[in-house]
């Protein structure tokens, strides 16, 4: 399991705060390589404002060309940089000049997004066939050392699923799976 790429200035985490970048490092990360066009039809936006995200994403180092995925020399293929993902540690960042900014930016666009996530799964009148939606929280005794050994396990299983579904099979469409591993009493710590 390759270890996510960190994080660590602050106009990157501003860049990746756009809700719309967000979404294509995550199309990106599930399917591997894609146009704009398909990031376009994937995310309902047009082509232009896709390419316009892919091209600030590349400016920031995040995603770059692929040109063997090309079709033809006119044919812009893209793809993640780091394949592993992300990592930044909020605490070191918002030290850095523009660091707080870039931080608040980004913790308030997240959450947002996790809310939006969580209530998703709760909506009642959803039509049938509209995928599947699930939400399920264990509690668990763990050492420190254990709650991140869980989290390894978590993240390998996710990437071994990722691994064998990537690419731009008609069939299938990006799922988010949320993962929260934390002490119970993380309120009172």
């Amino acid at each position: 399991m390759a270890e996510p790429r960190r994080l660590s200035d602050p106009r990157v985490l501003r860049a990746i705060a756009h809700p719309v970048r967000t979404r294509i490092l995550e199309e990106l990360s599930a399917s591997g390589p894609v146009r704009a066009a398909d990031v376009a039809r994937d995310l309902g936006i047009p082509a232009n404002q896709a390419s316009f995200h892919l091209r600030q994403l590349a400016k920031y180092g995040l995603v770059e060309e692929a040109p063997e995925e090309a079709r033809d020399k006119r044919d812009r293929v893209w793809r993640a940089v780091a394949a592993e993902g992300y990592t930044v540690n909020l605490k070191e960042m918002k030290e850095l000049p523009g660091g707080q900014a870039a931080v608040d930016v980004f913790r308030a666009r997240k959450l947002a997004a996790l809310h939006e996530m969580v209530d998703n799964v709760f909506v009642l009148d959803r039509p049938t066939g509209s995928g599947h939606f699930s939400a399920s929280d264990h509690s668990v005794r763990l050492t420190d050392d254990e709650a991140a050994q869980l989290r390894r396990e978590i993240d390998e299983l996710i990437e071994s699923w990722t691994a064998r579904t990537k690419g731009r099979d008609p069939e299938r469409r990006t799922y988010h799976v949320l993962h929260v591993v934390q002490p119970r009493d993380a309120e009172q710590a």
